[in-house]
Order: structure tokens, then C-alpha cells, then sequence
């Protein structure tokens, strides 16, 4: 008999496992002993189940039907794998028998939610064997043979198994077809040339049927195990599931969620759609990436490498299973140990972020419905007038003519002044731009359409003629970014624009593609590439709702393979015409995002609402990306639809002054919701906020460049910085900026006050330097509507900078450190200085990297790299938290200086006057 089982019963068990590095059995058919549990619970199990269904029929009027096979019986509910995923499809016991599966009807549920499945795998269920298995230079190579069809067509007999040791902490686990090349993503991954040494993890093999079983070798703990159910290969339906470690997830974007994923039978889709935010829907981007803390703190990743229609079970046992209709079974597995080790590894494959320009970290002002230039202008005035700061203004489609990608409207004939007056006060411009091209316009009065055409840059139907969609200018055509000569032509196309208007970044949205038809105006051809044998569980139920044909042909293969990359594809063509055309670092934001995106785009989390729990949503939104390497992120604060109110917009404001991307942006035919917009208490309320975040800018800069260098997070989870804690687990209404700064903004209406988890250690509040030690526990903190709640983790020294206007501005200024001192009354921080704009900054040097260290009452400054640049910056004041006694006197290297001490124990030293270029100490004696 076959089985799929836990590892911890097939070890209880004996049952033959093969551990990599053993030298291969021959292949026998059944030589894997039954891997269930010893006979005598055997018996009680299925005693017990079958008494268990007894009293449910008795109590249920027998909708429960005839008494299942006693192997059916011995299948625990939470570990039932779904054998018929089909929705829309009532499964009958016929239906699911045909498939040689278990039929156990559960209660029926509420519409729409999900529950145990009725047909689900027996234990015997037939899946693949692992027939050989040899060493290679850098891990193992195998087959696999199916000796019993499956039941989804075409599939696949014999596959190959190629598993790289890669390094210490990253595994690599590829299954394709062995005869036949199949479509894979064309993403830059690397290659290694030698075996890992010493990996912190060992790998097992179940031959017959064939699994993988990896554990972590310091705790044993088992993180897969994909003998739970069976492997199926099929041309277009593609399964393997596993146990999981323990039920803490997070990842598996793009949705509408908490951070951590509920696994009470839960499936996430992978199909970028053009959707307002909405739980349980597929959203813009895909991202086939989940990190799960195991119990004791350690952290693991997962990333499956395959851009095609997917889904994600997750059910209770905990267990997961990967569902994909195209592509192969490429894992990747990140052993950590710590979370953020975990989102280096992956960002080592991906790639890691770019490094954004200065000014991209400012606030950004925009909405849809200006309505002209000259209003858009009288906002940018208005936000001088009151000097709130403000680094660029955006327009959405409103400035085209006839929506139309590279033109101007009538009534925003003066945006080129507009400009270049945003340029005068070291201001900057980003305008939308969409994918969809209009079709329509006479031959000859449309270069951008009639080029595109000539030089065949577009989707083609099976036909080979362009398809023809429809979005905001009318009829449409769609760039084929996988085109290279793709990206030429709306290089020129932005050439074009930026000598009328010389914008600073693009914004391009509407790119999963979206389309207000399904497919084109022909609708789809019949066919398995439109109508696959499975369709995943896809807002609309069709692979073409609200997008493109899947059948549509591309450069690089067919619509149906490379519909997740739509966007990453348009971001890498945008980024790279930026730097064409500035020659500076570009900013790009965009709606649909895919693995590896944060090389070239920043993201905004779609066309959110004015309410209070969009607010909410867009913290496990911000975290979520940035476990997916794509750190410039954030929502549309004050909410994109619906009118908000003046107290959700303070609110909103303030949260949205620590989104990493910071933006207000809202949608036509709405009250305005910029600062200016509302009364003299909230406006200030909404400007000392905004100038908190700009005083924090050489802060929050040094963190981007840990992403850029290193993969770092910048908005980070607590459980990131104490993963042994486990109560910070499931917090998703505060976040922290890198290691040091906690968030705890408001998100409730009517309320004075807000209650947060402060973590075990020494805290102070960032505005006074008071203290706080917690033993790790939920505080009760006041919170007015003009403040917003802010403590500095002692042992970190946080760089910051007197506010201005701008980010230019505010570089001029003079620094300010803070210094929260540990209970050791020690702390470290450090700052990275460059000019804020050029390209490859540290990577040619032109930069300058000062650590910061306090130990035994000395705060040292000590330049590792220095550049001209950093001559240009002062430090005039140093600010330290929990000095304990007043000193007598304070030396600055070795000359006294004048100082102030408060009862809350803060020290201040004002006009130190020491360029940033050179190293001093500060003692307290």
C-alpha cells in the first residue's frame, strides 16, 4: 500500500525513507513499508471514526450517505487534501469515486466560505515513484515514473528531479518533465558552482510514492513534508502539497488579509486583476513567497518559481497544497534561521531593491479629477502657502487627451510651467501612464499606436493580428513587454513626452493588463490555453475576466505563461527609459508586481476606500511587501474612493507619514483630501507629522540603502526583532522602521487613546526621550488626535535632521542624533550620505558610511567612507536618552562643552558644529 503520512509516524512507523547522501536502493516497487500508524491505533482510529459518523447520521438525517471505506475513515478532517478543488461543481460521491477518491459530506456551510473537503486523497492514492537517484556535483538527480494515469489530461509519465545544495541555508528543488522542455520564467536566478558544505539542513527522500521530507537539523523540526498526499504532473494542472510546521504564515501575496494567514481551509489565488482591494480575492500582483515561523522562533521561506494561474490551500492539519496550470515545480527553500535572514536568502534570488532617489521618500500630493493644470498648481501653492512639506505632484489620467498615453488635455496646457516651477523649488513631477494604447485615432495622428503597429510591438490574437481590448481611451492594443524592441519604442514614446514635460518619475498602472471586456472585442478563441482542464479559483472564473485572451501571443511566449510578469516586465522597460533619459536613479511605482520587482519599481496597494479598516489593512499590505523584497511601498492615504472625514484623514496622515512610500491620493467627484483641504487643527495636525517623517529622513534613508545592500526590510514586523516572543506573532496594527523606531498609530474612530505591544527592553518616547521598561506587554497609551505614538528601542542611535520643506531642504540642515541608551547604557547606529540622486552611489564609491557607537558614557563617530558630499552636512546636536545622573561636565574630544539634563533623563549637547566628514567623540563625565 501506498501512504502519505506525517514523518513522525514514519519514523514510529520504520518506514524506509532514503537520506540524501546514502547510497541510492534499486528501485522495487512497494519497498515502502505501510506508513500509517501501528496496527493497534489503527484499529482504535478507525473504531473511533466510525462511531463519530454514526452519531452524525444519526443526528443528520443520513445526508451523509453510505459508510466510507474504513481507509477513509482512518483520514483525519483537518488533514483531508482536496481531491476535487473544481468550484462552481457540486462533488457527488460518483464524481469524486471516478477520481478514485473519499467521499465524506461535511455540514454544509455559509455561501462562499470554505470548509473540509468532501472528496479528499484515501491513503493509498497513486502518485509518482522515485525510480533513481544520483549524486551530481552540486546535490541529486532523479526520475520519477507514474505508473497509473492521473486524472487530469496529459499527464506527464516520467519526470526529472534535480535538487542543488546551494548554499548553507538555501535549497533548491526542481520537478520537470524529462522528455520535453516546458515553458519556465525568465527571471535572472543564480548560479552556483560548487555544493554547499555545511548545510544547517538534511534532506530525505521517500521513494515509492515518491516525497521530500526537509528538516532543520538543529531542532529537527520538519518543515515539508510533500508525502501527505499525492504529486501530480499533468500539462496544465500541476499539485504538491505538504505539512507545515506550525500555523504561523504570512506571505502569498497578493490579497487582502491579515498578515498572518488563517489555515482554517483557506485558498489564495495568483492572478493578476484589476480589483479595489477585497478579501479573499486575487488582487494586482503574485507573489508564490510564504515565511513560517516554527515553534521556538526559527523562521523558513518558500518561493515557487512559476509565473502561471495559481492557487495556495491552506487547511489546519497544517498543511498546504501548491496548485499551478503551466510551468514547472521550481522551490526554493531559505532555512534563515532568523525572519530576517530568511528575506535576505530569498532577495539573494530575486535580486535586491534599487536604491530610490532622496526625494521618492518625501510626500507625494495627487488626485484624479484637478480637472487643469492651474488647479493642480494652486495645490502645490496652497501646500507652500502653509509650509507643509511636500516633495511631488502628481497627475492621474485627467492630464491626457482622451486618456490617451503621451498627450495633453486642453486644460493642462500649462503643465510644462507647472514643472518647471515644481523644479524651481527642488520639487518634483511623476504623471500616470497606463499599458493600453489607443487603436482608434485616424492613421498618421497617433505615433505612439501607428509606431507600435509598423514595428509589431503588440499582443497578437491566435490570428496574429493585434488584440483589441478596451480601457480608459476606448478600443486598445497591448504592448508586448517581452518584447526587447518593446522597450526602445516606449523609450522613444517617453522621449517624446519629457521634451514637452519633463517629469521626474512614472507611474504606470492598469498593468495586470487590465481590460473593461473579457479578452478582446472578439472575445477568446475555444482552446486549453482559455479554457484550461482547471480553472484556479479566479475573481470573474475565467483566466480572461477583466484581462486579455490567455491565448495571446507575446515574444516570449503565450499571454497564458507570462500574464503575472505583465507588470514586471512594463516596470523594467519604464525604469531603464528613465535612466535613458535622466541619467539619475528612477522612481517607478506600479499597481502589478511580480518576484524580483523591487529592482525596478517601488508599489502602491491599489484603489483602496476611505474607510477605517482600508486603513488597517494597508499595515499587513506595507509588511507583506516587504517580505517580497519590494521595500518603497504604501497605500493611498485618506483612502483613493469615497469621501473620508476629517478625523480618518489625521489619522490616515499620520499612519501614512511612516508608510515607507507616502502619498495621499484620492479619486474624482470627491471632496478634496490634501492637507490644505481641511481645518486649522487637522491641517497642523497633518504638517507636524509629515515634518516628524522629514526630520527622519536620514534615518529612514540608511535603512533603504540595508535593503538596497543587503536585503533588509525597512517596514518591519515586531516578530522580525523578537522572533522568540511570541505574542508579536500576530501583530499587524504597529510595524517598526528597521530595528529601532515602533509605530503604533490610532485606527479606530472616537477614541483618545491607543493600546500597543511594547516588546521586552528598555523604550523612550521619541519626542520627549522619556523612559519606558516593559516586560513584553499590551500599554494603554494616550493618543490625541494631533499625536501620534512613536518609541525609540533603546540600544539605537537614530540620525535625523532638522525638517524643511523639502528633502533638498532638509539635507541642507544640520543633524540631529538620538541616542537611546540600553539598560547596559550602551547603542549603536549608523548613516549612509550620498547626493541623494545619482546612479550606483556605493557601488562606485561616491558615497560616505559613518558608524555611531556609545559605550561606558563615550559616544563615538566614526567615518569608514567618506565622500565630498559629506562635508557639506554638520551634526549640531546630540540628544541622549537615559543618561541616569546628571554629568558635571561634558568633554567634545576632550574640549568642554556646554550641556542641558532634564529630570527624564536626557542629556543635550547643541552647536557641536562637526562636519559629518570627520570622526569626534562626546564623553559625559
Amino acid at each position: 500500500m501506498k501512504s502519505y503520512q506525517k514523518l513522525r509516524s514514519a519514523h514510529a512507523a520504520g518506514c524506509r525513507l532514503e537520506e540524501e547522501g546514502a547510497a541510492p536502493l534499486p528501485p522495487a516497487r512497494g519497498r515502502l513499508a505501510p506508513c500509517w500508524v501501528g496496527s493497534g491505533l489503527l484499529v482504535a482510529a478507525v473504531l473511533l471514526s466510525s462511531i463519530t459518523v454514526w452519531v452524525l447520521r444519526q443526528v443528520s438525517g443520513g445526508w451523509l450517505g453510505p459508510t466510507p471505506p474504513p481507509k477513509c475513515l482512518l483520514v483525519p478532517e483537518s488533514q483531508r487534501f482536496d481531491c476535487y478543488p473544481e468550484r462552481r461543481v457540486v462533488v457527488t460521491q460518483q464524481l469524486c469515486e471516478s477520481r478514485g477518491c473519499c467521499f465524506i459530506q461535511s455540514p454544509p456551510l455559509a455561501e462562499g466560505e470554505q470548509g473540509v473537503p468532501w472528496c479528499f486523497y484515501p491513503p493509498d492514492f497513486p502518485s509518482y515513484a522515485l525510480e533513481s537517484l544520483n549524486q551530481t556535483a552540486l546535490g541529486v538527480v532523479g526520475v520519477l515514473v507514474r505508473r497509473e494515469k492521473a486524472y487530469y489530461p496529459r499527464d506527464i509519465e516520467k519526470l526529472r528531479l534535480d535538487v542543488e545544495f546551494e548554499t548553507d541555508t538555501r535549497l533548491h528543488i526542481k520537478i520537470t518533465d524529462a522528455a520535453n522542455p516546458r515553458y519556465e520564467v525568465p527571471l535572472d536566478v543564480p548560479r552556483v558552482t560548487k555544493r554547499a558544505e555545511n548545510p544547517i539542513y538534511s534532506l530525505n527522500f521517500s521513494w515509492d510514492p515518491f516525497g521530500v521530507l526537509l528538516q532543520r537539523k538543529a531542532t529537527g523540526a520538519v518543515l515539508l513534508n510533500t508525502t501527505v498526499a499525492p504529486l501530480i504532473f499533468a500539462d496544465q494542472f500541476l499539485q504538491i502539497s505538504t505539512s507545515l510546521p506550525s500555523k504561523f504564515l504570512y506571505g502569498l501575496g497578493e490579497h487582502r488579509d491579515s498578515f498572518l494567514h488563517s489555515l482554517d481551509w483557506k485558498t489564495l489565488t495568483f492572478w493578476a486583476r484589476d480589483v479595489s482591494p477585497t478579501e479573499s480575492f486575487n488582487l494586482y500582483g503574485a507573489h508564490p513567497f510564504y515565511l513560517l515561523m516554527e515553534e521556538g522562533g526559527n523562521a523558513h521561506g518558500v518561493f515557487l518559481l512559476n509565473s502561471n494561474a495559481m492557487e495556495v490551500a491552506l487547511q489546519p492539519a497544517p498543511g498546504l497544497t501548491w496548485r499551478t496550470i503551466g510551468g514547472v515545480l521550481d522551490f526554493y527553500i531559505f532555512l534563515g534561521p532568523d525572519p530576517n535572514m530568511v528575506i535576505q536568502q530569498y532577495q539573494q534570488v530575486i535580486g535586491f531593491p534599487a536604491m530610490p532617489p532622496i526625494w521618492a521618500l518625501g510626500f507625494h500630493l495627487c488626485r484624479w479629477g484637478y480637472g487643469s493644470s492651474n488647479e493642480t498648481w494652486q495645490t502645490v501653492r496652497a501646500m507652500r502657502n502653509y509650509q507643509i512639506p511636500q516633495d511631488a505632484q502628481w497627475n492621474d489620467i485627467d492630464y491626457m487627451d482622451g486618456y490617451r498615453d503621451f498627450t495633453l488635455d486642453s486644460q493642462f496646457t500649462s503643465l510644462p510651467s507647472l514643472v518647471e516651477d515644481l523644479h524651481k523649488h527642488g520639487q518634483h513631477y511623476v504623471m500616470i501612464l497606463d499599458p493600453g494604447i489607443s487603436s482608434t485615432s485616424p492613421h498618421g495622428s497617433y505615433w505612439p499606436f501607428d509606431e507600435g503597429l509598423r514595428r509589431g510591438l503588440f499582443l497578437n490574437t491566435t490570428k496574429g493580428q493585434p488584440l483589441i481590448g478596451q480601457v480608459w481611451p476606448g478600443f486598445t492594443a497591448f504592448p508586448d513587454f517581452s518584447n526587447p524592441d518593446t522597450h526602445q519604442w516606449w523609450l522613444e514614446n517617453l522621449q517624446h513626452f519629457y521634451a514637452h514635460v519633463p517629469f521626474d518619475g512614472v507611474w504606470i498602472d492598469m498593468n495586470e493588463p487590465s481590460n473593461f471586456m473579457d479578452g478582446s472585442e472578439d472575445g477568446c478563441p475555444p482552446g486549453e490555453l482559455d479554457s484550461p482542464p482547471y480553472t484556479p479559483a479566479v475573481l470573474g472564473n475565467s483566466l480572461s475576466a477583466k484581462t486579455v485572451c490567455a491565448s495571446a501571443e507575446q515574444k516570449a511566449s503565450v499571454h497564458y505563461n507570462l500574464h503575472n510578469l505583465y507588470g514586471l516586465m512594463e516596470a523594467k522597460a519604464t525604469a531603464s527609459a528613465l535612466v535613458r533619459i535622466r541619467g539619475k536613479r528612477p522612481l517607478v511605482i506600479s499597481r502589478s508586481t511580480f518576484p524580483s520587482q523591487g529592482r525596478y519599481s517601488g508599489h502602491w496597494l491599489g484603489d483602496n476606500r476611505s474607510q477605517w479598516k482600508d486603513m488597517y489593512y494597508s499595515i499587513p499590505g506595507l509588511l507583506s511587501f516587504s517580505l517580497f523584497g519590494i521595500p518603497l511601498v504604501g497605500a493611498d492615504i485618506c483612502g483613493f474612493s469615497g469621501s473620508t472625514s476629517e478625523e480618518l484623514c489625521t489619522r490616515w496622515m499620520q499612519l501614512g507619514a511612516f508608510y515607507p512610500f507616502s502619498r495621499n491620493h484620492n479619486t474624482q467627484n470627491e471632496q478634496a483630501q490634501d492637507p490644505t483641504a481641511f481645518s486649522p487643527a487637522a491641517r497642523t495636525a497633518m504638517k507636524d507629522v509629515l515634518l516628524t517623517r522629514y526630520s527622519l529622513l536620514p534615518f529612514l534613508y540608511t535603512l533603504f540603502h540595508r535593503a538596497h545592500l543587503q536585503g533588509d526590510t525597512v517596514a518591519r514586523p515586531l516578530f522580525f526583532e523578537f522572533p522568540r516572543d511570541v505574542a508579536t506573532w500576530e501583530l499587524d496594527r504597529q510595524f517598526l522602521w528597521g530595528q529601532s523606531l515602533l509605530v503604533t498609530p490610532v485606527l479606530e474612530p472616537g477614541v483618545d487613546s491607543v493600546t500597543g505591544y511594547i516588546p521586552q527592553g528598555t523604550w523612550y518616547d521619541f519626542y520627549t526621550g522619556s523612559s519606558l521598561n516593559s516586560s513584553g506587554e499590551m500599554l494603554k497609551m494616550s493618543a490625541p488626535l494631533e499625536h501620534l505614538n512613536l518609541h525609540v528601542r533603546g540600544g539605537s542611535i537614530l540620525p535625523t535632521q532638522k525638517p524643511g520643506t523639502t528633502t533638498g531642504v532638509t539635507r541642507g540642515n544640520p543633524l540631529r542624533l538620538i541616542v537611546a541608551l540600553s539598560s547596559h547604557a550602551t547603542a549603536w547606529g549608523d548613516l549612509f550620505w550620498d547626493d541623494g540622486e545619482s546612479l550606483d552611489t556605493f557601488e562606485k564609491g561616491n558615497y560616505s558610511y559613518v558608524v555611531f557607537n556609545v559605550t561606558q558614557n563615550t559616544f563615538t563617530s566614526t567615518v569608514l567612507h567618506a565622500s565630498t558630499e559629506a562635508t557639506k552636512v554638520t551634526i549640531g546636536t546630540l540628544s541622549i536618552f537615559g543618561v541616569r545622573k546628571s554629568p558635571s561636565k561634558v568633554l567634545l574630544n576632550g574640549q568642554e562643552k556646554p550641556f542641558s539634563y532634564l529630570d527624564n533623563q536626557v542629556l543635550t549637547v547643541s552647536d557641536l558644529g562637526m562636519s559629518l566628514s570627520h570622526g569626534f567623540s562626546l564623553q559625559w563625565l
